[in-house]
């Protein structure tokens, strides 16, 4: 039964693969990607009748019974999300009295109205006239010029937030209107009106704080900027466009969505044409991210291809396909073709580190990441490659890249090294929280596995600093944070899988109360979940109802802590078999990951594709091993 399990779900995941070599599975985020995509096309005059239908039949599909649109299924409405979707519809036009939309507006009245939605949907509202500038933080844009030991450097944030804030400092800077019909406004969306609405930035109860500190900063900016001379404001706004236009390559700025939007609308905003070569190579790149059928349409925030195929390649390995397979073979040789060996930003903190990483787009030059590396570097010791000099120096610089950017805490950021200065997240802009990538337990694990991978022990230098950093940061309840999976049995399991890796005893108390932990929040159906909600509620740690890839997530950790014969093993791995569709598949019914914790949540819909195979895999060598 589980030979059949793992041979089902090796041909599904088999038949998944591009004749290119790579996989790629959707990256379904929240529906405020698709009414921003609404609102990009009005502000560029690219208005498509027939696309603005499917997108309007995507979100009244995805509207809640409560008139609000959630973050991720199982989460309240979200008034940000809500008014996006609620000013969408306008452009498209929609009548404020049509029942969706008196819905809409009432769950956002509820709520306060509009002037509490967060600074980014404050800024998409001012660049159509629906939102006063002068309630907007002040981002001079002279932020520019700041040189990079300035406590307030560009590069003292993280590459999502830089990719994302630059051009946005010129359309800041230059606050462009697009006009649109009266009929489109939402001015009924401001308690108790718009002209008596308070647009003052929400202070802390604390008299004292960093957040209020730079708030009262923030009022008082503005008005020095009507009095003071501002000699290097064009000069500045030419660096932002040098900037961007030099990042702006194939692949798109930064690889994400919110960037490239906020650099095509930065360069029509300064007058390129639409023919510009910059200006159509970023529609083109924001065009690739749309999921279009028959009667819908809706937006990815990036491609993951090289996270997708690094995970399939590993799990296919360990559920038992040959290491010389032609099909492994095909994946690791496209997988060193995006090994990207020129610097990007990350350079600022790691000057003399030689480039080697991998990035999870296609293409995203100047900012590869430790995840994508950490597991690309492990696919690749995993299959029985050719014997060339130019493989062996892809892994040699792939691996000191990574290794290099392990921070001084010990653990490992995801694009960039100690990213630390936590007090930027009280600025007004950040209201998201998410203005850094410092290092997290989750790509701590995965730098220790990659090490153990590659046949190093607890007594390398690298090992001793990142064990002392999951030791630091583990829970009281034994469990570890996941940055970018949901959550504490996600950063459990890839501390454990390190930990096993580096050759960590695992009788250890620490290690002994991760699997207690573990196995105290199995579920009764034998499987184990985890709801996204627990990012706002800690105490949800480990709640939720079964999915297939948190059930993966936590029997590798389980089987790495050497628990292979435990009876909440076998319960989980019987829960897998028979949860297995007839196709050898599986289907996370909730989402299984963030981008930012808290605000922005994500689904990889081939997570239930490897992860489960990983798990049977595992489980059945470990068998084998035992007997």
């Amino acid at each position: 039964m589980l030979g059949e399990a793992v041979r089902r779900a090796q041909e599904y995941l088999l038949s998944l693969q591009y004749p290119e070599g790579y996989w790629l599975g959707e990256l379904e985020a929240d529906s405020t990607l698709t009414s921003e995509y609404i609102m990009l096309r009005h502000f560029l005059g690219r208005v498509d009748p027939d696309r603005e239908r499917k997108a309007a039949n995507y979100l009244r599909a995805k509207q809640l019974p409560d008139g609000g649109w959630d973050l991720f299924p199982g989460s309240p409405s979200d008034i940000s999300a809500t008014v996006k979707a609620y000013f969408a519809f306008k452009l498209m036009g929609y009548s404020p009295d049509e029942p969706l939309m008196l819905r809409a507006r009432e769950n956002i009245l509820a709520k306060g109205g509009v002037t509490k939605v967060n600074v980014f949907t404050k800024i998409t509202l001012a660049l159509f006239g629906q939102y006063d500038w002068r309630g907007v933080p002040f981002m001079p844009v002279e932020i520019m010029l700041l040189p990079r030991w300035s406590y307030f450097s560009l590069y003292e944030i993280s590459y999502w937030s830089r990719t994302v804030l630059v051009p946005l400092l010129i359309l800041i800077d230059l606050k462009p209107v697009c006009p649109i019909p009266p009929a489109a406004s939402i001015d009924e969306l401001y308690v108790p009106s718009r002209a008596e609405a308070d647009l003052r930035l929400p202070r802390t109860e604390e008299l004292i704080s960093w957040k209020n500190f730079f708030i009262g900063l923030d009022t008082l900016l503005p008005g020095l900027e009507r009095w003071t001379p501002r000699p290097f404001r064009v000069r500045a706004r030419q660096q932002a466009l040098k900037w961007t236009l030099k990042r702006m390559g194939p692949g798109g700025l930064g690889g994400i969505y919110p960037a490239m939007a906020n650099a095509v609308m930065a360069l029509h905003t300064l007058g390129y044409s639409d023919d510009h070569p910059k200006l159509t190579e970023g529609w083109k790149e924001i065009e690739l991210l749309g999921i279009e059928e028959a009667d819908s349409f809706h937006l990815q925030p990036c491609l993951a291809p090289v996270w997708d195929t690094a995970l399939a390649v590993n799990a296919l390995v360990e559920s038992g396909l040959p290491q010389d397979d032609p099909v492994l073979l095909k994946a690791t040789t496209w997988l060193l073709q995006e090994q990207i060996l020129r610097g990007g930003d990350w350079r600022v903190k790691r000057p003399n580190l030689p480039p080697g990483g991998w990035p999870f787009q296609f293409r995203n030059d100047f900012y590869p990441d430790t995840d994508d590396s950490g597991m690309v570097l492990m696919a690749l010791k995993k299959v029985r490659l050719p014997d060339r000099d130019d493989i062996r120096h892809a892994i040699e610089v792939g691996l000191t890249w990574f290794l290099g950017m392990q921070s001084e805490n010990g653990g490992w950021g995801s694009f960039d090294a100690d990213n630390t200065r936590f007090i930027l997240n009280n600025i007004p802009f950040a209201d998201h929280g998410a203005l850094l990538d410092p290092p997290t337990e989750d790509l701590a694990g995965r730098g220790l596995e990659t090490l153990g991978t590659y046949g190093e022990n607890c007594m390398h230098p690298e090992a001793v600093k990142a064990l002392d950093f999951v030791k630091t940061t583990q829970c009281a309840n034994g469990a570890w944070y996941g940055r970018w999976g949901a959550n504490y049995i996600y950063g459990t399991w890839s501390v454990l899988r390190g930990l096993q890796a580096i050759g960590e005893d695992l009788k250890a108390p620490y290690v002994r109360r991760a699997v207690r932990w573990l196995e105290g929040c199995q579920n009764a159906d034998g499987g184990w979940g985890e709801t996204c909600l627990s990012y706002m509620d800690p105490g949800l740690a480990g709640e939720g109802e079964s999915m297939p890839s948190q059930t993966a997530w936590a029997l590798l950790g389980l089987l790495a802590a050497g628990e292979a014969r435990s009876p909440a093993v076998a319960r989980g791995i019987r829960h897998l078999i028979e949860t297995q569709r007839p196709d050898g598949s599986w289907d996370d019914p909730f989402w299984n990951a963030t981008g930012f914790p808290r605000v922005f949540f994500l689904k990889y819909h081939l997570y239930p594709a490897y992860f489960p195979l990983w798990a049977l895999g595992v489980y059945r060598s470990a068998l084998q091993g035992d007997s």
